[in-house]
This record gives C-alpha cells, structure tokens and sequence, in this order.
C-alpha cells in the first residue's frame, strides 16, 4: 500500500499560529537528583548597572537541563564566595556537594564585561578549570553556554553541547486577516536569542544542517511547489538546489558537505537520491514502486537511513551510501519514520506510532534494541544533540505546538514553550567554533 504524499509533508498539514513577540519559557517536566551534585553561586557584579544577561543563572539551567548533574539549591549555600581564597571546601562537604563553580561579572569598559569562573573539586580541594573572558553584552548569554560546556566536559568527560543552536519553522498569523506568514529560525540550543533567517508567504520544512553549521537547507513551497533551497547563514545567500517536476524535499548533509541526499519524484515516484553540490550531479539510490523518503546519513558517511513503504507501512531502512541492497531496522509496530544518527552512529533516533501515539524513541543498532522515551501522543521531527545526550522535537500541549527535548536515556524532559503560537521541524546544530575571546 503506497504512502499518500500527505505522509510526505504531513508537518505542512499541520495548523500554525505564531506570534514573533511571544515569551520563551522553559519547563522541567521530568528530572532526575542523581547526577553529579554540583553547586553554582550566583556570580559577583561589580558596575553601575546589572546586565540583562545573568551569566550564573544560565549556567545553571543549562546544567540542570542535561540531565546530568543535581544543581544544589541556593537557598541551602553556607557561604557565596566569588573568589577562590573565599572559598571553605567544608560548607560545600556539609551539603554534599562534589562540584562547586564560582565566579564574577565587572564592567570593563564602557560596553565591555569581564567574566571569570572557577570550577573546584570539593573532596580533593583542587581547582579543575578556570577561564577569564572579555566580551560585549550581547555575547554574555554564548559566554554562559561556553562556561556550561567547560563544566559538563570536566566533570563527565565528554563534550557539551549548550554553544550550539537549533532551527526550526514557526508561522506567524498577522492580525486583520492578512495571510500568513512563515519563518525559518535559527536561536542558541536553549530557545533564546531566536533569529529569522528565512521569511515566506507559503510553507517552510525540514531545516537541516551542513556539517560546519553555517548553511540550512531547506524545503519551501513558493509559487506552490516543493523547491530545496541552501541558505548561508554567515552572509545571506540563499541557493536553489532543486526544483524538479514533483516532490523535492528531506535535504540531508553528507558528512564532509559535498553532498546532499534528498528526496525526488522527477522520474515519477518518490526515491532517494544523492547530489554532487560542485557540479549539481544526481545519483538515484533507491529504484522500488514504494515512497522512499527522509534520509539520512550514518556520521562516518558510508550509509544512509531512510523511511520506506516497501513492507506495507512506514519502517526504517539502511543501504550504502552509494546505493545498492536495503536492510530493514524497525519491526516493532507499524509506523517508524524520520530516523537520525547519534553523532557517534551507535543509535538512531525517529518517530514510532505506539498504541494510536506518535512518540520519540531511540534504537541501538547493535542489538537493534528500541526504547520510546516519551509519553505524549503527536511527537514529531527528533534531533540528536551533538554529544548524543538529548533528543530536540516537535510536540503538541493543549491543540499547539511546542518544541521538547529529552535525554537519550528518557530521564529528563522539558519543553520549550512560547506564550502563544507552534512551533515545528526542529533541527540541531553541529558544534559551532570555539569562541575566540577566552583568556
């Protein structure tokens, strides 16, 4: 039984409403007190004028959000020193607490703020990292993400993932009954510092990221068909890749950026091809009467995932990145789709219907093992973060939607909800360059 096309582009289906002054909000819905008990003191000002961006607090959302450590309340704190000769490692044994961040925010000049931390080791009494930053207002929020990486790769051994962002599509209903409007968005990976980047009369999906984060491809329907733009993010050039007769949607990155694979129908069905992005050279990799669609590439390059019909209902299958046989993933239940790779390709991520519900669920490919990690019912669009930790989606509360995000492991979630309006097609950067202003 084929897929309809509205299966395709189901997330286009979906009603919008967005309003581009709404207030972004940050709900823990679960949590775990398990992690590494680490313990952050607000940071010292020293200025006229506070900024608006409260480093400390940053850090410790960031922090709590991961899922990984267990931020101790402040309400509990012996002592808040700021400096490390202030420091009583003693107060900091009573409550338990095994990590311990200090720091402090001055003006420096006239528009430029110094911050510095320091992170200790409570039972050994030892500093383990400590950096001195000098930056403009409007960096102080990436500051605090850098400071949150710092501290999540010493403490757990592997890279953080706050400096990145995320892209997603929102539409915006003007008053008066103007049409809508839609918009492509890029903002820092906790939803603040939201930015437009594309604006269109028709519909916007399936953002997806080049490998060095400074490119969106993406799927717009102007002039009332499918068309696959490149979008530079670093000087606003925008590229069209694809506009064949039929179906051109689900971009996906090659690792190393030279290629893109994506869904086309100019010979009549919906297959899966790759494209040489130097010369615009297509190769089709799929040749089956059934819908193939949404690839997506194995981190090392050599294979690519995909969504197919071929069975009868939408499952997840894996070919070689040159094309060639298929192996099915997914047997449980009978419809997985959208799947993605953890960055170290030892899991997928994708959408399964359980019980009627559409839900975010995770599979080991070595023991092809699968596990859904949430408990809502319209569940869409999962991206890895780049450490593997968490899963970025789409959802739906009360009749709109919301993006989410939960832990690879399902014992942390949270959503990311604007006072009014949805949201859709979230996508996760890559690791964005180090920042060149620490000292």
């Amino acid at each position: 039984m084929l897929i309809s096309l509205k299966w395709i582009a189901m997330t286009v289906m979906l009603l919008w409403s967005f309003s581009a002054s709404a207030v972004l909000t940050i709900e823990i819905t679960r949590g775990v007190d398990t992690g590494t008990p680490i313990a952050i003191v607000p940071f010292s000002w020293e200025g006229p004028a506070k900024p608006s961006q409260n480093v400390s607090d940053i850090v410790e959302a960031d922090l709590a959000r991961s899922g990984r450590f267990a931020v101790l309340p402040r309400k509990d704190f012996i002592s808040t020193p700021h400096e490390d000769k202030d420091v009583v490692f003693k107060d900091w044994r009573i409550l338990k607490a095994e990590a311990l961040t200090i720091g402090s925010v001055r003006l420096a000049t006239p528009g430029k703020f110094q911050v510095q931390f320091r992170l200790f080791d409570v039972f050994k009494e030892t500093q383990i990292a400590g950096f001195r930053y000098n930056v403009s207002a409007d960096l102080l929020r990436s500051v605090a993400h850098q400071i949150s990486d710092i501290i999540y790769e010493k403490i757990t051994g592997e890279p953080g993932a706050f400096s990145t962002r995320i892209a997603y599509v929102t539409r915006e209903e003007p008053p008066r009954g103007l049409p809508p409007v839609y918009k492509l968005q890029v903002a820092d990976s906790d939803g603040f510092n939201a930015q437009t980047v594309v604006r269109s009369a028709e519909p916007l999906m399936s953002p997806a990221w080049s490998p060095d984060g400074n490119r969106l491809a993406y799927v717009s329907f102007e002039d009332r068909r499918s068309k696959v733009y490149v979008q530079n993010l670093t000087d606003g050039r925008r590229e069209l890749l694809a506009e064949f007769t039929g179906i051109n949607s689900a971009p996906a990155w090659s690792p190393d950026g030279t290629r893109l694979a994506l869904t086309l129908s100019r010979d009549g069905n919906a297959e899966i091809y790759v494209m040489l992005l130097n010369s615009r050279a297509l190769k089709r990799l799929t040749f089956d009467p059934a819908i193939d669609t949404e690839p997506s590439w194995s981190p090392d390059g050599r294979d690519i995932i995909f969504t197919s019909d071929r069975a009868g209902s939408p499952q997840i299958y894996r070919m070689n990145a040159s094309g060639g046989s298929t192996e099915r993933l997914t047997f449980d239940g009978d419809y997985n789709a959208r799947a993605s790779y953890a960055a170290d390709g030892k899991s997928i991520t994708f959408v399964s219907r359980n019980q009627g519900a559409f839900r975010i669920a995770v599979m080991r490919l070595d023991n092809k093992t699968q596990q859904v990690l949430t408990d809502t019912s319209l569940d869409e669009s999962p991206s890895f973060a780049p450490n593997g930790r968490m899963i970025i989606y789409a959802t739906e509360v009360r009749g709109r939607g919301v993006l989410a995000s939960v832990s690879a492991d399902g014992r942390v979630r949270q959503l990311f909800k604007f006072e009014e309006g949805d949201i859709r097609e979230p996508a996760w950067s890559p690791y964005n360059r180090e920042l060149q202003y620490k000292e």
